[in-house]
């Protein structure tokens, strides 16, 4: 959702910079997540690119994070035109055995999904809420910018059971686009914490940078999943990075 950019400082900063166009994803923050499509990456970049042209924009560097590096990169294998640059921060690529994964499915499920979605799951969301921002900021402690973050939007039912949906489409998603990566062809910065307790950079960054031979990787020390919030000046780099990286391609071409 947009709160998780904007409470990091990121956005202001790249728009000091650039134009920035930040969406809430389909389920998340204000957005609707109508339940007549599967909401794969592939669905959500259609969804994106469609918005992007109302827009009048033609071409972008496109940042996706977590389970939207996995959208940014869907992006950029359907509308290579589009995509003239990738920012791929703490993202999921490989089929990997996540049982966690699993069980964080279930509000997803029909019916079932609707009850637990209304009933148990914001409750023991609210439970555990100190234990995942645990998780997910370590080895960091959660940046005091973080209080700006709308934590009772992220805990409604809705997002509740977005959440659950991309947990059940994320091993499935990356199964179908785990041998298309080597396709991307324009500028690629990887950026992931070498302490992410929720996905293992070795498996899942490191094999993508060797999958994709133009990219460049950075791993950030002492830094866990949320490096937007903990390291944001370093992920600014990687943006005027890949953003120089392109204008240097188009100016050749």
């Amino acid at each position: 959702m947009i709160q998780n950019f904007d409470s990091s400082g990121l956005i202001d900063l790249v728009a000091k910079d650039y134009r920035v166009i930040v969406f809430d994803r389909p389920g998340f923050g204000h957005s609707d997540r109508p339940r007549n499509v599967v909401w794969t990456p592939d669905a959500q970049a259609e969804l994106i690119k469609l918005a992007l042209a109302q827009l009048g924009v033609s071409n972008a560097t496109v940042l996706g994070h977590s389970w939207g590096a996995s959208v940014a990169v869907a992006m950029a294998l359907k509308y290579p035109s589009l995509v003239r640059g990738l920012i791929l921060a703490s993202g999921y690529y490989y089929p990997t055995l996540r049982p966690d994964v699993v069980a964080l499915a279930a509000p997803s499920l029909p019916l079932v999904g609707d009850i637990l979605s209304h009933t148990l799951s914001p409750l023991l969301s609210r439970a555990i809420w100190p234990l995942m921002m645990a998780k997910i900021f370590g080895p960091r402690s959660v940046p005091k910018k973080f209080e700006a973050f709308p934590k009772e939007m992220a805990l409604r039912p809705s997002q509740i059971r977005a959440s659950a949906a991309e947990s059940a489409l994320m091993i499935p998603d990356a199964f179908i686009l785990r041998n298309q990566y080597a396709d991307l062809k324009m500028p690629v910065v990887i950026i992931a914490g070498e302490q992410d307790k929720l996905i293992d950079i070795h498996t899942q960054s490191a094999r993508l940078h060797s999958d994709v031979t133009q990219s460049k990787f950075h791993r950030l020390a002492a830094n866990g999943h949320m490096i937007q919030q903990t390291a944001t000046d370093q992920v600014m780099s990687a943006i005027r990075e890949v953003a120089g990286q392109s204008t240097e391609l188009a100016a050749a071409e």
